[in-house]
């Protein structure tokens, strides 16, 4: 039988041209002829390229000056492609041309790489092609990618009639295998990429010799920035000693010694890999590569795959096989010292190896296709939130009978659970009390107020209008306990009780730390069995709370904060070090915003052991600076599902901003706390605080406070900045990454739209 390949496979792309003829060999060794149908789009592989801009010229100028290497890669692409891939004599140009042809194909299969991504092609649609609508005959699929984590709208008519004429479907990712399902009600099978069905031997074969051939070296393959890579690359050239190879994809060096390899054709791609002592890489391909030739390896991927790890083919491919904890930037990235257990990692790849090698041969001989069952694992942690999705609110910890899950410190200094397997005894009670795992109802929009303590010293040592006090006072007044976080006098956050009202200063204020809850759920549980409780904190940890309690407690009053994000502990504390090193003196206390200048212009404020203090406008401090970058938030925080209207606190907290200058300007110099009372519970107290207020609807609270609507974004440097915390010095991350823009960059970002600096920042990347 003879199989019609459509794929991509003319590009001068190593991992394009490889996975083509991995694809190829694969149906070739289950006793099939296969072919690639000579179809391309959009795939120009001239050196030089007509100017449209000032970036384009600089690429001519740099391939002018390179130009011998550049030319002898290019022909060893065609090499390359004569000797390892049979393609068909004729070139199609069209869907019309082939539904015309006389095709000498038995099936038509639609292989890998991103062929039904439709944001690549020169239109933004599908390309029907690779879909292998140009033929009545039986379509198979293996492993295609959508490369996107939604279909566009307005196309999924379109793909779904396409995906119904396929006898036989798998996909390369999990997010491919979810628009698959939902489109079709069809749970295609998830494969693995081709590169991965050949073994090293195989892959060896075709290797070629280079410059550097017997020789130790790491080798760099960066197809964009280094960005995360960057630190482990320093430090594995200072440890090793070892010369740094950078096979360009990116243009630029990677390190400041890098040998550059231009002249690179496939065959000597695979012999760079084979030969590496240690791989740095961001490419899809050079991951795989290195898990083919087991090269200690360390890949990072884009702000997007870390903030969606379920959209990301590397993350897919590595927590399959067990090595998820190679991809830097995150906080269980491994060391650069960790060791790989790559014969564990071999038994993985062997597995889905041979599962997707299964589906191959059901595809081409017409056979249903099953997935086998997983083979029941051993000794296998409980289930709990993804390492993105944990939020650290300790539920699991707290309700744990045998104490076996403590929370620890990871590489970006947020607290997680850590499962003891040996105490464990799977008693599922984790699992169900994780918030991530059990989202909240959506509920009823809350009403929404601008309130003030009429107390004016409460009001100028609060952070807006003095709200919490009042009603913390309220709690405490009747006998009950307030629970809010506070510094102890190693500036460490915690929360901590609170039973009289002299000692509600230590929880008035914002603090720009994650707090450490500790056993604090345990020990409300406690309190509620004998008295009041108020407890005070993000709206994870309320909801957190409210899970390990398995309800809502009559006695129990809950307030959520208006949240953008909780910074790591482990930096703000290596802040605070820094900051006493700095003046030679003990620091006492912080405010992050102390009004000393009114609301609107919020100071950080400083207060040493011998009474001297600092205070500046947060922004123009250098944590100031780079919490509001949003820098090093939680990884949940850029994904979270409490920022929303939907709030699990009796009340939620925050700074009334959006008010104009018109409305209650009284009241703004010192502050406005904006309210808002979700519950019944929370109404009848409302009623009795003794407040200023004023209503107003909940799209003003919203408009004021974007977070009350969706997540905060992350910053493309997050991982950089993170990856640096976890192997470098923590004075030197400072200086390169809180340092404040030059003056003329700070006058200019008052001065210019929004819209101007997102083009800016577009053309700088």
């Amino acid at each position: 039988m003879k199989t019609g390949l459509v794929t991509f496979y003319h590009i001068h792309h190593y991992g394009a041209l490889l996975q083509a003829a991995a694809t190829q060999r694969a149906v070739e060794s289950l006793g099939h002829e296969c072919e690639i149908i000579n179809y391309y789009v959009n795939q120009n592989n001239a050196l030089f390229h007509a100017p449209t801009g000032l970036g384009s010229a600089a690429a001519d100028a740099h391939t002018a000056l390179h130009y011998r290497p550049l030319r002898l890669r290019q022909e060893r692409f065609e090499d390359f492609s004569r000797r390892r891939l049979r393609i068909s004599p004729h070139q199609f140009e069209s869907l019309e041309e082939l539904r015309t042809a006389e095709l000498p194909y038995d099936l038509i299969l639609s292989g890998s790489d991103q062929i039904w991504n439709p944001t690549i092609f020169p239109d933004g649609r599908f390309d029907p092609v690779f879909f292998g609508a140009f033929s009545q005959r039986r379509k198979i699929a293996y492993a295609p990618s959508f490369g996107v984590p939604r279909i566009p709208d307005g196309m999924e008519e379109e793909l779904r009639g396409y995906l119904g004429a396929f006898s036989h479907l798998s996909v390369r990712e999990a997010q491919g295998a979810s628009i698959v399902r939902g489109l079709t009600g069809r749970k295609p099978a998830v494969v693995l990429d081709p590169t991965l069905l050949p073994s090293r031997e195989d892959w060896a074969q075709m290797a070629a010799e280079h410059a550097y051939a017997g020789k130790g070296y790491i080798l760099c393959y960066c197809i964009s920035g280094p960005g995360p890579l960057a630190p482990y690359i320093r430090r594995l050239a200072e440890e090793t000693g070892l010369p740094v190879v950078q096979l360009c994809g990116a243009r630029r060096k990677v390190h400041p010694k890098a040998r550059c390899v231009l002249d690179a054709g496939p065959a000597e791609f695979l012999g760079l890999f084979r030969d590496a002592s240690y791989v740095c890489t961001n490419s899809f391909h050079g991951t795989v590569f290195s898990v083919q030739f087991q090269k200690p390896f360390f890949t990072a991927v884009s702000p997007r795959e870390l903030a969606a790890p379920e959209t990301s083919r590397t993350f897919s491919l590595l927590s399959r096989l067990g090595l998820a904890q190679r991809i830097v930037g995150k906080g269980d990235a491994a060391g650069v010292a960790d060791p790989i257990d790559w014969a564990a990692a071999e038994t993985r790849l062997q597995a889905a190896r041979q599962s997707s090698l299964r589906y191959l041969e059901a595809a081409l001989g017409d056979v249903p296709y099953e997935e086998p069952p997983a083979p029941a694992a051993e000794n296998v942690p409980p289930r709990l939130a993804d390492p993105t999705g944990c939020t650290g609110c300790t539920a699991c910890a707290a309700v744990c009978p045998r104490d076996a899950i403590a929370m620890e410190r990871d590489r970006e200094g947020f607290a997680r659970p850590a499962v003891d397997l040996n105490r464990c005894v799977r008693c599922g009670r984790c699992t169900a009390v994780c918030p991530i795992l059990h989202p909240l109802e959506p509920r009823p929009l809350p009403a929404a107020f601008a309130v003030w303590n009429r107390d004016d010293a409460i009001r100028r040592d609060s952070t807006s209008g003095g709200a919490f006090t009042a009603l913390a006072e309220f709690v405490l007044e009747g006998g009950g306990v307030v629970f809010g976080a506070a510094f102890d006098s190693r500036q460490h956050l915690g929360h901590t009780a609170c039973f009289r009202k002299e000692e509600l200063w230590r929880l008035r204020g914002a603090k720009y730390v994650q707090s450490d809850l500790g056993d604090t759920f345990r020990t409300v549980k406690e309190c509620l069995e004998s008295r009041h409780v108020l407890f005070s904190g993000t709206p994870c940890q309320v909801d957190g709370l409210y899970r390990y309690l398995g309800g809502r407690p009559e006695n129990l009053t809950t307030c959520d904060l208006v949240c953008h994000g909780v910074p790591s502990p482990g930096v703000w504390e290596d802040t605070a070090r820094r900051i006493a090193e700095r003046k030679g003196k003990g620091l006492q206390a912080v405010r992050f915003r102390n009004k000393v200048t009114g609301w609107r212009d919020s100071h950080f404020t400083a207060v040493y052991d011998d009474g001297s203090v600092d205070s500046a406008p947060l922004y123009r401090t250098e944590y100031g600076h780079a919490f509001g970058r949003s820098l090093f938030l939680r990884p949940s925080c850029y994904r979270c599902p409490y920022a929303s209207m939907t709030r699990p606190g009796d009340f939620t907290l925050g700074d009334f901003w959006g008010l104009r200058p018109d409305e209650l300007p009284e009241q703004q110099q010192w502050g406005v706390s904006l309210l808002l009372v979700n519950t019944a519970h929370g109404s009848h107290l409302f009623d009795q605080l003794p407040l200023g207020r004023q209503a107003f609807s909940p799209e003003r609270a919203i408009a004021g406070n974007p977070r009350l609507a969706s997540p905060t974004a992350c910053p493309p440097e997050r991982a950089a900045f993170f990856a640096a915390y976890a192997l470098e010095p923590f004075e030197e991350v400072r200086k390169r990454f809180f340092a404040l823009p030059p003056l003329p960059v700070r006058a200019a970002g008052k001065l210019l739209s929004p819209e101007l600096k997102a083009k800016i920042l577009k053309k700088l990347q």
